[in-house]
């Protein structure tokens, strides 16, 4: 960094005087309690992005990315190094993230003014997203730096890596007193739509507790908010992710966007050529197994009925929600419907017919905003809780504590199915007959096919520890019908090579320990 000291003309004037050219902490903090809401808001936009959640699937066994650069390609493969430009980037933005919060936490006292709730409910408003950062981070570095102050550059050169139990710790504590001293509201009113409510609060504290597998407090946290919470499942699964269906009934936490002023173009990534995308992103033909029949019984069941040669027949309704196959149509504007064709070399959206198209066979459905603007520009807001994932992790909960039984099914896997549209007994009954470790396949994929590129298959498969089996080897998309090597007909989209000893934890960005010798590597980076 290079400093350039200027002169001043009067050697009277202070060091902390305010600059009469811009704002400044000394003027900012110095104002009337507008300070505060402005400087908070801005924590929110920190908080999350429709382009994070949805490359978090690509590093996975849900999806594959074509672009190798800034995107998620290398992780999904990997091939990264402690100099991948999305892992900087995460580093980046969260402890951007984190700053900001910090500034509003270090300076909101000096608003003498403020109303005291107020005052209260900003400060626990602005932990909440400190903590939802410092999770992010732990989960993908495990040791990571923790602070609670805004630090010079000096002190973000030396600082160190906080063990990752102590990192949670403090999360936790944070928490714990938003939560405890009802620092937060149950709900708001139309004009404060998307901050953050004591609900929330208590679902990232469930988030944190399921990641370090404490089933007893998931249980705990979640029975609480599914018996004092008030939230319900939205009636249609596909209608969840509809900008005209935002804030629903199931909606615990999303990130605010709003056409014109705050939007994505996630979709040109997706979108097949003939609606105006380049499909950078798509569905792999892994996640496209998952959806079990509508009797219930995976597609491996000899029994389930399953036609390879007619394979989106008789699924779980929510794969044509989620996906895009031949066959399966977009909703327009004007309620058409546009139906696509992913076969090899066929039309404009075919498999291979220009790079423009799917990789995989397969192009992304959810997510689609029909209401869009000009050049794909997207004001829908991305989900980043909701009561589905709550009932989800109460299940599995149940199920590690040996309590899972009818009742647990009929409150939590259940209504998720008859949701997403199932009516048949086999998949609405609870399956008695299932050892324990079937159970918990049965609820494993119950996750995976219900939050499909919701930004949450990487916890998952990182935290149940079966990352090193689901991404290596070679990752596939649709059957085309030719032999390739002993693949039976589908084809090869990435080879994929996760090391256990290694990739559990991603590596601390190089840039970061050039500046800081106290940061140390994970292992084997």
């Amino acid at each position: 960094m290079t400093v350039i000291f200027v002169s001043l003309i009067s050697s009277c004037i202070g060091l902390d005087t305010a600059p009469y050219d811009r704002e400044t902490d000394l003027t900012f903090w110095s104002k009337d309690s507008l300070s505060a809401l402005k400087a908070l808001n801005t924590c929110y936009i920190n908080l999350a992005t429709m382009d994070e959640q949805l490359w978090s699937d690509c590093m996975t066994d849900n999806a594959y990315t074509k672009q190798p650069s800034a995107y998620t390609q290398s992780i999904g493969n990997g091939s990264y190094s402690t100099a991948d430009n999305y892992v900087k980037s995460v580093w980046d933005t969260k402890y951007a993230g984190i700053r900001a919060c910090n500034e509003v936490l270090n300076n909101i006292d000096k608003l003498q003014h403020l109303n005291p709730s107020l005052r209260k409910r900003y400060i626990g408003e602005a932990k909440f997203i400190r903590a939802y950062h410092y999770y992010q981070l732990y989960t993908k570095f495990g040791a990571v730096p923790y602070f609670t102050n805004v630090l010079s550059v000096k002190e973000s050169q030396q600082i160190s890596r906080t063990p990752k139990e102590q990192v949670v710790n403090h999360v936790l504590a944070d928490l714990d007193e938003i939560i405890n001293e009802d620092d937060l509201p149950s709900s708001y009113g139309p004009d404060d739509k998307g901050r953050i409510t004591k609900w929330a609060a208590m679902a990232l504290k469930a988030k944190v507790y399921l990641f370090d597998s404490n089933w007893q407090r998931v249980k705990e946290i979640t029975d609480t908010i599914i018996k004092q919470g008030g939230f319900k499942l939205f009636p249609s699964y596909s209608g969840l992710f509809e900008v005209a269906n935002e804030g629903n009934s199931e909606v615990i936490l999303d990130a605010q966007y709003r056409s014109v002023s705050r939007e994505s173009n996630i979709m040109y990534s997706f979108l097949p050529p003939s609606m105006g995308g380049y499909s950078q992103l798509s569905p792999l033909q892994s996640l496209v197994d998952s959806y079990i029949m509508l009797n219930g019984k995976s597609i491996s069941d000899q029994s389930s009925g399953y036609d390879e040669n007619n394979p989106y027949v008789n699924r779980d309704p929510r794969l044509a929600a989620t996906i895009m196959y031949t066959g399966n149509f977009y909703t327009l504007a004007d309620g058409t419907k546009k139906v696509i064709n992913c076969q090899k070399g066929e039309g404009q959206d075919g498999y291979n017919v220009s790079s423009d198209c799917t990789a995989t066979g397969y192009y992304l459905k959810k997510w689609w905003d029909r209401t869009y603007r000009a050049t794909l520009q997207s004001g829908l807001n991305p989900i980043l809780i909701r009561y589905a994932d709550i009932l989800l992790m109460n299940a599995e909960a149940n199920l590690e504590l040996g309590t899972f039984d009818a009742t647990v099914w009929n409150n939590t896997i259940k209504p998720i199915r008859v949701r997403a549209g199932f009516t048949e007994n086999g998949a609405l009954d609870f399956p008695s007959s299932k050892t324990k470790d079937e159970l918990r396949e049965v609820i494993r994929n119950e996750r995976r096919c219900e939050l499909a590129m919701e930004g949450l298959r990487r916890e998952d498969i990182i935290r149940w520890k079966i990352a090193d089996k689901v991404l290596n080897g070679w990752a596939h998309g649709f059957k085309t019908g030719e032999t390739v090597g002993t693949d039976n007909g589908y084809i090869r989209v990435e080879h994929r090579q996760f090391d256990a000893n290694k990739h559990y934890l991603w590596p601390i960005p190089q840039y970061d320990r050039d500046l800081n010798k106290n940061l140390d590597q994970n292992p084997n980076w």
